[in-house]
């Protein structure tokens, strides 16, 4: 017998988005419906394992499980014989709109364009019927409920129009959505209902803080139609209500996502060097100018060889203090491998995970040898990015140290999470090392200071507004390197080959250093042809071309002399920054383009004095 076709899938969604745009409890607008993506309980077919210790030990913290794995998305078998593979999807919301355009005059003589707004159950095979017997196709509505812990249903409309009337919500005439205008103004949106003549505006739902939607009763329809749980105010304990969403909206879905960049494990190599020359000659150490006096010896120099005073001064602090293993965030590892490693690290080999060699500094002027200890040429990298939930409204990012807070509200994959969904990038980089010592004694400054100061002024007024009081100021270093950051990778792009786009930035900042990595990365080969790397190798050049740019803003001077707490313009989280000089594809940004200020990079027109790279060294 002829074997029957399997039926094309209703939509196909690259890899990559899964984790980022399209993930569970994300909707999605297909050509014919409106679905939303199901949890990790609906996903079938063959799955590729995707390993990296260091990322599924943090994702199980994170969780609150004791082990975690992580598979790609699975993708549909192009086998006719094989058994269904993919991701369920289901119709949501469930609530409708006759594509039929009819007129109603309001008591006070307006004119409304009207249509028929049905709920699935009384749909006849998918297509409403009017009452001349008339099948019509139906739309999705336009609107939906949700709250911040990231539960999500359909508006009861019946309860909406009936609340504030007379009448009883029992009440289940014909409902009709009434517009006027544009229809893009909720003051011009009515629902009304036919049969009692109750008629309310959409508007009343948007009233900050509100509750006319009622109470969130837990509605997980990603999971399944009885995924309900309890839902409360994580501050106050007390219940959460719906609040009304656009099902189009950009603020509907947020990913939360973790990503670490697989390096060779240095603390094993450095535990043992510092062991073979610890008793005799390092356990009295009290600095690390003593680590450096001790390199003297022959001994001591053979064994820690390939590794810096600050390192080792580090492992000898843990040892003495008889402190074990710490755990260190997920940038803290990355940063210490890249300072702490010799000259060249890794493999050289077509699929290796990571290999990198370090590049002499003899030729950068005085500008920036006075700033930059390090620049590290990373000709292969391998990125792994992996999914632990989601949030509606407002996105919960991963702080300075690339972690997400293990009390922080998000959405759940999956019922009884056992795996999470990852992809694996590769591509190459350049990551360049600051002086510590030079970043120190710049935040010391008193205009640096008191820059600081209205930073964080700004900072506060959106912590207030967002009612976001775990957030944290991240602190002028980090201010300083993120806007310079942007700045080189739009000078750097229109050289290297790739698209600003294309390009990803991880900043470090801490106790251990401070440095920028500059990436690119595909799920294909795509990301390696070598033009980051030839950036690397005259770097100094598009440093001193991306000072440059943030000089002079076209914006100017209105860009510099932005107050970060103006509450008029609302953009707290920027200094002297805009579209002009310093945002980018929010694609290559860690922080969403938030935090950011050139003032603190190079002097601008404002001359504030805050500038990390003095004006008269540049000229």
């Amino acid at each position: 017998m002829k074997s029957k076709s399997k039926r094309k899938p209703s939509g196909e969604i690259r890899q990559s988005q899964i984790i980022s745009t399209f993930g569970p409890g994300a909707m999605v607008d297909l050509p014919n419906y409106s679905v939303i993506i199901g949890g990790l309980n609906h996903w079938r077919g063959n799955r590729r394992r995707i390993y990296e210790d260091r990322l599924a030990a943090r994702v199980a913290e994170i969780l609150g499980v004791r082990d975690i794995a992580m598979y790609a998305p699975p993708t549909d078998e192009q086998d006719p014989a094989a058994a269904r593979s993919g991701i369920s999807a289901f119709t949501f919301p469930t609530w409708f709109v006759a594509q039929v355009e009819e007129t109603w005059t309001s008591p006070n003589a307006k004119e409304y364009r009207t249509r028929p707004l049905i709920p699935w159950g009384s749909l006849v095979k998918g297509k409403y019927l009017s009452d001349t017997k008339k099948k019509i196709p139906v739309v999705p509505v336009r609107f939906v409920q949700a709250c911040v812990n990231g539960h999500i249903s359909d508006i009861d409309w019946y309860r909406f129009v009936h609340s504030n009337s007379d009448v009883s919500s029992k009440c289940r005439g014909q409902l009709w959505l009434d517009e006027r205008g544009s229809g893009n103004d909720f003051v011009d949106i009515f629902v009304r209902c036919e049969a009692c003549g109750a008629r309310r505006p959409l508007s009343d739902a948007t009233v900050p803080n509100g509750k006319i939607l009622g109470q969130c009763l837990g509605h997980r329809p990603w999971l399944g139609p009885k995924a309900f749980e309890p839902c409360v105010s994580r501050v106050t304990g007390k219940p959460e209500y719906n609040r009304l969403l656009v099902r189009a909206a950009s603020n509907t879905y947020f990913s939360q996502v973790l990503s670490v960049i697989s390096l060779p494990d240095s603390d094993e190599a450095l535990r043992a060097a510092v062991n073979l020359v610890y008793e005799d000659f390092l356990q009295y150490a009290e600095s690390s100018d003593d680590v450096k006096r001790e390199r003297r010896k022959q001994k001591v120099a053979n064994a820690l060889e390939g590794f810096s005073d600050e390192a080792v001064w580090a492992e000898i602090r843990r040892k003495q203090s008889g402190q074990g293993d710490q755990s260190k965030s997920i940038k803290q590892v990355e940063i210490e491998t890249l300072l702490s490693s010799p000259e060249e690290m890794g493999e050289d080999a077509p699929d290796g995970d990571f290999y990198a060699r370090a590049r002499k500094l003899t030729a950068l002027p005085p500008l920036l040898s006075s700033r930059i200890d390090r620049i590290i040429l990373v000709h292969r990298l391998r990125e792994v990015i992996a999914q632990v939930g989601f949030t509606r409204f407002e996105p919960a990012m991963p702080d300075i140290d690339g972690e997400l807070a293990l009390d922080v509200r998000r959405a759940a994959l999956d019922i009884e999470p056992s795996w999470v969904p990852a992809i694996e990038n590769r591509g190459e980089g350049v990551f360049i090392s600051f002086q510590k010592q030079a970043i120190e004694n710049w935040v010391k400054q008193p205009a640096v200071q008191k820059r600081g100061l209205e930073l964080l002024r700004g900072f506060e007024v959106w912590q207030k507004r967002k009612a976001l009081p775990e957030a944290k100021f991240p602190g002028l270093p980090y201010i300083m390197l993120h806007s310079l950051s942007h700045l080189l990778i739009t000078a750097v792009s229109l050289e290297c080959g790739y698209a600003a786009s294309s390009i990803r930035e991880r900043i470090y900042v801490g106790d251990t250093g401070y440095g920028i990595l500059l990436y690119t990365g595909s799920p294909g080969s795509e990301g390696t042809l070598g033009g980051l790397v030839q950036i690397g190798k005259r770097i100094e050049y598009h440093l001193t071309t991306a000072l440059e740019l943030g000089r002079l803003c076209s914006n100017d001077p209105v860009c510099a002399q932005h107050q970060p707490d103006n509450v008029q313009e609302e953009r707290f989280l920027h200094g002297a920054a805009c579209h002009g000089c310093l945002l980018i594809a929010e694609s290559s940004c860690e922080r969403g383009n938030e935090f950011l200020d050139r003032a603190l990079v190079v002097a601008t027109v404002e001359g504030l004095g805050a500038e990390f790279f003095l004006n008269q060294e540049l000229s």
